[in-house]
């Protein structure tokens, strides 16, 4: 065998073990599909034969992150055979900066003599050459994959090129799967804790309407997302007098539903200790001030009804004022109110009596009720709701609730719930 053949058969098994190599790369990237590796673990496994296969110092894979406008990229995995070589900063965001402009794939086999990016090199400057090509999937550039470094030859070749853009393009698939089951799964916990969050809010709400001699009594809350910032209860004083409570916490969803919480149980609390109204209304007050940020705010209706008396005392710190019908006379709103919670921490709030008569219907409501609205931005509001319970104020406490309910779902017309709805209705059945 002749120099000459010697040197092509050398030079066909080199061909053959880069191609052996190349595809071995390619199959574990496509066997990933089928696993359950996370993101991280499918890019490490691409970074360490990346390294391996072209035979570089370092690699690195950094995905685009479209809501970070200041630094949309985000470095996922970097690995080097040389703990000591690290991408300089400057370098990382001229060069995502440059394939976000171009999304094409980047060779740099000098950096001395490359004009664009003199301004990132020096003296200590370690990178000599990069190769760089996009991620792109479905026509959309989601990151890029790097290798810095030639360790044998310092040129990258054409065939370097074309071998990393292959490895690119079959991996930019496989991550975004992966970051897609990634964020399905993450969804799915956030999910779950709602439902969670959600059972244990229902479970603080009373578990049936109270039976209290001389009176028909029900509430019901239907939150607007998984969990909501309303709440009502029922606390029983003593065989005579019934607490009486309906709050409404500034925003929505879990983080409404924990302040709801925490003040529905300094409500109870306070009503063991102390049940004039006022003061309990003073006390969780200063509660809710010390513990909540100044943007978090509460309103509440706070109540005793006495059946010996047939009379209410109440304090109202903010929120919408009860409606009381009365059997033969116009209905009328309670009118002493107060600041809502939190607002200032040592606040006075009043309270008054009114007395129930047999007959006799109060109705206590959340704001999601009377600014129910339909597609055209118009409320049910206070005039309705008042008109629709004096048609319907001799039927039963739970009845009238559920009618309010319905009308209030007929005047939306399907247009979706925006706030908690909730409501509390006391009948005098003497």
């Amino acid at each position: 065998m002749t120099n000459d053949e010697i040197i092509k058969l050398k030079q066909e098994n080199e061909r053959l073990r880069r191609a052996i190599d190349e595809l071995s790369i390619l199959n574990d990237i496509a066997t990933a599909i089928n696993t359950t590796m996370t993101v991280e673990q499918l890019i490490d496994l691409i970074v360490r034969k990346c390294i391996n296969l072209l035979k570089v110092e370092q690699a690195v894979v950094m995905l685009l992150d479209e809501t970070k406008i200041d630094d949309p990229f985000q470095t996922m995995i970097r690995r080097a055979d040389r703990t000591s070589r690290i991408m300089p900063i400057k370098l990382d965001t001229q060069l995502t900066g440059w394939m976000l402009k171009h999304e094409k794939p980047l060779v740099i086999n000098d950096f001395a003599k490359d004009d664009r990016f003199q301004k990132v090199v020096d003296d200590f400057f370690p990178i000599r050459s990069l190769l760089s090509v996009p991620l792109i999937t479905q026509n959309r550039m989601i990151g890029q994959l790097t290798v810095f470094n030639k360790a044998l030859t310092s040129v990258f070749t054409s065939d370097d090129e074309r071998l990393l853009s292959i490895i690119a393009t079959q991996s930019a698939q496989v991550i975004e799967n992966a970051r897609l089951q990634e964020e399905e799964h993450n969804l799915q916990l956030i999910t779950k804790d709602f439902e969670v969050a959600r059972e244990i809010q229902v479970n603080l709400l009373p578990k049936e309407n109270p039976q209290f001699p001389g009176f028909d009594i029900a509430g019901k809350s239907i939150p607007a997302k998984f969990v909501g910032g309303d709440c009502f209860d029922f606390i029983s004083v003593n065989d005579n007098r019934l607490a009486v409570s309906l709050g409404d916490v500034s925003g929505k969803g879990l983080s409404a539903a924990l302040l709801m919480a925490n003040l529905q149980a300094s409500i109870r609390a306070q009503t063991l200790i102390n049940s004039m109204p006022k003061k309990c209304l003073e006390k969780c007050n200063r509660l809710l001030y010390d513990s909540t940020d100044s943007e978090k705010y509460a309103t509440h209706f706070y109540a005793i009804l006495d059946n010996r008396k047939n009379q209410i005392c109440y304090a109202n710190a903010g929120h919408n004022r009860p409606i009381l019908f009365g059997k033969n006379k116009p209905p009328i709103q309670l009118e002493t109110a107060g600041l809502m919670l939190s607002i200032f921490k040592d606040h006075e709030y009043e309270q008054s009596e009114v007395c129930l008569d047999p007959g006799d219907l109060l109705l206590i409501y959340s704001d999601g009720i009377t600014e129910a609205m339909t597609v055209q931005d118009e409320e049910y509001g206070e005039q309705r709701l008042t008109q629709f319970v004096e048609t319907v104020k001799y039927k039963s406490a739970h009845e009238v609730i559920d009618l309010i309910l319905n009308d209030v779902k007929s005047f939306v017309k399907g247009h979706p719930q925006s706030d908690d709805m909730t409501m509390i209705v006391i009948k005098n059945v003497n």
